[in-house]
């Protein structure tokens, strides 16, 4: 089991590079993945219920102690990243199905990983797990409204649709999760300790599936969608940032913010586009799940080594 153990946390530390290796491979063999497709969203539950499962009251602790931080980053979050997607298909001149596909992800709660990002910048972790477990809370309400607010003017959203599927995919496997964990106590210790190696593998095969899927697309126009997820990925990180320093935040903080703002669940925006819209939909939050592992650890490490004169938040940071 210890073995077992090692190799979740390896897989879990290169998590962007395996993304990327499979995203590449799902391109270039797109035969091999493309029946993954039906398992977009049972993999996604699989990731929430995990989630369920590590989610503690003293999570929320944050939000008692700090309540207008964790106010703070949840509308930072809702306000920049889905304000930033609908600029960039304004900008860009997106066709309906990308333009949707980008308003889609920035509609999402944070990403999971962001809190490991925040852990290894010295930022403050307990502020990023609140805002990560607020956001994804929020998510069944807010998702759906802003994606309907903002996307209906390219292709039809229903907001009751969208909103008891993300009920299904992120609120109702979270609740068995965090009973489940009641119920079976520190024996749910061990699914813990390889839930990085199945969050990881899951993401990976969420990720193949919505490449091979649209494989054809990507090659006509995979470069212009990178470049719009880079700048949206970009603008979440220094917006992100410069609310917290708009708002006098320490520095650990600001960190935290950036990190969750510009990172999403970009596996909800992958099974809301397959189910909603169509594959293309999809590819926005595919690119964006290689993109924002890979520039979140870029991130991370130069925030590790700024300076500031802020007293570490907390003990267990490295």
């Amino acid at each position: 089991m210890r073995a077992l153990a090692a190799l979740s946390r390896f897989v879990g530390n290169t998590f962007a590079y395996w993304v990327l290796l499979f995203a590449v491979l799902a391109f270039l063999k797109p035969e091999w993945f493309i029946g993954l497709k039906t398992l977009i969203v049972p993999l996604l539950g699989l990731v929430m219920f995990g989630m369920g499962l590590t989610l503690k009251l003293e999570d929320f602790a944050e939000v008692t102690r700090h309540p207008w931080r964790v106010a703070l980053g949840v509308i930072a979050h809702f306000v920049i990243m889905p304000g930033v997607a609908w600029l960039l298909c304004q900008v860009f001149h997106l066709p309906p199905e990308i333009a949707v596909g980008v308003i889609l992800v920035g509609c999402c709660p944070s990403g999971t990983s962001s809190n490991v990002m925040t852990w290894l910048a010295k930022g403050d972790l307990a502020l990023s797990v609140a805002i990560a477990a607020v956001t994804t809370l929020l998510a069944p309400l807010l998702t759906p409204a802003l994606i309907w607010l903002l996307a209906s003017a390219w292709l039809p959203v229903s907001f009751m649709e969208m909103f008891w599927s993300i009920l299904q995919l992120v609120m109702l496997p979270i609740v068995l999760g965090v009973l489940a964990q009641k119920v079976l106590g520190a024996r749910v210790q061990v699914a813990v300790d390889v839930l990085p190696l199945v969050s990881v593998v899951s993401i990976v095969m969420i990720v193949c599936a919505v490449v091979a899927a649209s494989q054809a697309k990507i090659a006509e126009s995979g470069l212009l969608i990178m470049a719009v997820v880079i700048l949206h990925n970009s603008f979440g990180f220094l917006l992100g940032y410069f609310t917290g320093k708009v708002f006098k935040l320490p520095l650990a903080q600001r960190k935290s913010l950036a990190l969750e703002v510009g990172m999403q669940n970009s596996g909800l925006g992958a099974a809301l586009a397959s189910a909603h819209f169509s594959p293309l939909a999809a590819v926005p939050s595919a690119l964006f799940s290689v993109w924002h592992n890979i520039s979140g650890a870029l991130l991370s490490t130069y925030f590790r080594r700024m300076e500031g004169t802020d007293e570490p938040v907390n003990a267990t940071q490295p």
